[in-house]
C-alpha cells in the first residue's frame, strides 16, 4: 500500500471509532462492513484495502489498546512508585481510549478481552508493599485489577458521570482502605 502513513491510520481510526460504535450497540456477529463503511463515511474497497473482515478491526483495536498500555509501563518514570501515582495516570490512558473501551468492555464485549487485559496489565506497578506469601499473590493480583478494570467499566457505561480526578480518588481509597472508607 503506497499510502501516507498518516493517512493510513487516520483511516484506520476512522473505520475502528465506527466499528466500537457499533459494537458498543449490538453483537459483533449482527454488525456488517457496510454498516461500518457507511458510518466512517468510505466504501467497501477502502475497508477492504486496511482490513480483510470485522473480526481484524477487532483485533486492530484491542491490540491498539495493548500497545497504548505496553508504552505507558514503558514510558512512566521508574522513579514513580507510588499506588496513587499509578492509579491516576492509568485511569487517564483508559479516558484517552473511552470510544473503544466502551465498546470492549460495554454489553457486548467479550469475557476475552477483559482476560487478555488483566494479563496485560503491568504487574510489577502495583506499588504495593505487603508481606505476602507466592501462593496468595496471583490473587492479590487479580483482585486489584478486577477493582480497577470493573470501576472503570462502570464508569465507561455510565457515561463518565463522575470526573476523572473524582474516579482515581474513588479507585485509591479503595484500594488503600476497602469499603470501611465510606462506612459511618
Amino acid at each position: 500500500m503506497n499510502k501516507q502513513p498518516e493517512k493510513t491510520e487516520q483511516t484506520k481510526q476512522a473505520f475502528s471509532v465506527a466499528f466500537c460504535q457499533l459494537y458498543s450497540k449490538k453483537p459483533i456477529e449482527k454488525i456488517t462492513v457496510q454498516e461500518i463503511t457507511r458510518k466512517a463515511g468510505f466504501n467497501r474497497c477502502t475497508f477492504y484495502q486496511y482490513f480483510s473482515d470485522i473480526y481484524e478491526v477487532l483485533n486492530y483495536v484491542e491490540n491498539d489498546i495493548f500497545d497504548n498500555i505496553e508504552k505507558w509501563h514503558n514510558s512512566k518514570d521508574k522513579n514513580i512508585d507510588t499506588e496513587e501515582v499509578m492509579i491516576r495516570e492509568f485511569v487517564k490512558l483508559f479516558d484517552e481510549k473511552g470510544t473503544y473501551l466502551s465498546a470492549l468492555l460495554g454489553q457486548y464485549g467479550s469475557n476475552r478481552f477483559m482476560e487478555l487485559l488483566k494479563e496485560k496489565m503491568p504487574h510489577d506497578s502495583h506499588g504495593l508493599t505487603l508481606h505476602i506469601t507466592e501462593r496468595i499473590s496471583p490473587y492479590l493480583i487479580e483482585f486489584h485489577n478486577s477493582l480497577t478494570l470493573s470501576l472503570i467499566q462502570l464508569w465507561q457505561k455510565r457515561k463518565k458521570d463522575l470526573p476523572l480526578e473524582e474516579l482515581a480518588d474513588l479507585m485509591i481509597r479503595l484500594n488503600n482502605q476497602g469499603m470501611s472508607a465510606f462506612s459511618k
